[in-house]
C-alpha cells in the first residue's frame, strides 16, 4: 500500500467518526450548558489520553513545540467544540454540518501558511468551487432556516478548526497523530477540568439519556479517537489532498442526522453530493 493511499484511508476513517460529532453536539446541547459540555469533552478526552501516552510511547514534543500544541488545542479543543455548541442553539444539526464543507479550504489554506505546501492553481479552483457548493447549500435553506448568529458562530469554528487541523498535520510528521492529540488535550487537561467544575450544572438529574451518549461521542470518538486517525492521514497524505475529503462529511453526517434525529435527506443533498465529489477527485489530482 502507498503512503499516499495509506494517508486516504485514514483520513476517510477520521471523516466517519467526525461526521458524527454535530448530531451528536446537536443532542448533548440539549441537556447541557454549552461551555460545560466542551469544558467536559476536553476534561474526558483528556483524562483518557494521559495514561495512554505511557502506555503507547512515542516521539515526545520538544519544548519548541509546545506552542504548537497550543494552537492545536486553541483550536480544537477548545475553539470549534464550544464554537459549534453555540452555533446550534441557533440553527439545526443539518444546517450546521453543511458549513463542515467550507473546512477543506480553511484546512489547505492554513496548510499553505503553516506546512510549507504548495498546491497547484487548479487545486484552488476545485476547492473553492466545492466549498462554494456546499456553502450554497446551507445558505439556501434546504439544511435548516438561515440565521445569521448560526451561521457567523459556524464559519468562526471551521476558521478554528482548519488552523488546527493544519497546526497538527504539520506536527504529526514527526510525532505521529496519536501523538499530536494526545499531548493537546493532555496540555489543556488542568483549565478543562477546573472550568467543567465551575460551570456544571447544580443537579444532573433533568439530563435525558440521550444528552449523556452525546457527550460520551464527542468525549471519547470526536475529540480524541477521530484525531488519532485524522492526523495519521494528513501527515502520510498530504494536507491539501487528503483535507478535501472533509467535503465528504457534510453528507455523511446529513445521513446520520436523518437517521438519529429524524431530518428529512432530500434529493438536492444527493445532487450536490455527487457534484462534490467530483470537486474532491480534481483537488486531489493537483493537490501536489
Amino acid at each position: 500500500m502507498t503512503r499516499t493511499m495509506e494517508g486516504l484511508i485514514n483520513g476517510m476513517l477520521g471523516v466517519l467518526i467526525f461526521s458524527a460529532s454535530l448530531p451528536a453536539t446537536r443532542v448533548a446541547v440539549a441537556g447541557f450548558d454549552p461551555l460545560f459540555l466542551t469544558t467536559a469533552r476536553g476534561a474526558i478526552a483528556g483524562l483518557l489520553a494521559l495514561p495512554l501516552v505511557f502506555l503507547f510511547p512515542g516521539a515526545r514534543p520538544r519544548r519548541d513545540e509546545i506552542a504548537s500544541l497550543v494552537v492545536i488545542a486553541l483550536g480544537v479543543v477548545v475553539g470549534f467544540p464550544l464554537l459549534t455548541a453555540l452555533a446550534l442553539q441557533h440553527i439545526t444539526s443539518a444546517h450546521s454540518i453543511v458549513y463542515i464543507g467550507l473546512l477543506p479550504l480553511a484546512t489547505a489554506t492554513f496548510g499553505v501558511l503553516r506546512g510549507g505546501e504548495r498546491p497547484k492553481p487548479a487545486f484552488w479552483a476545485f476547492s473553492v468551487l466545492g466549498s462554494a457548493m456546499v456553502a450554497g447549500y446551507a445558505l439556501s435553506g434546504k439544511g435548516g432556516e438561515v440565521s445569521l448568529i448560526g451561521g457567523g458562530l459556524m464559519l468562526a469554528a471551521v476558521i478554528a478548526c482548519g488552523l488546527g487541523y493544519a497546526e497538527g498535520a504539520r506536527l504529526s510528521r514527526r510525532l505521529g497523530g496519536f501523538q499530536v492529540i494526545a499531548w493537546a488535550l493532555i496540555l489543556s487537561l488542568p483549565v478543562m477540568v477546573v472550568l467543567a467544575l465551575v460551570t456544571r450544572p447544580a443537579t444532573f438529574g433533568g439530563v435525558g439519556e440521550a444528552a449523556w451518549l452525546g457527550l460520551a461521542y464527542v468525549s471519547l470518538f470526536s475529540m480524541l479517537i477521530g484525531f488519532i486517525f485524522w492526523y495519521r492521514g494528513l501527515a502520510l497524505g498530504g494536507i491539501a489532498a487528503v483535507g478535501q475529503l472533509q467535503l465528504l462529511q457534510p453528507f455523511f453526517g446529513l445521513a446520520l442526522a436523518a437517521g438519529l434525529l429524524g431530518e428529512a435527506v432530500s434529493w438536492s443533498m444527493a445532487a450536490v453530493t455527487v457534484a462534490v465529489v467530483g470537486c474532491v477527485a480534481g483537488a486531489r489530482r493537483f493537490a501536489r
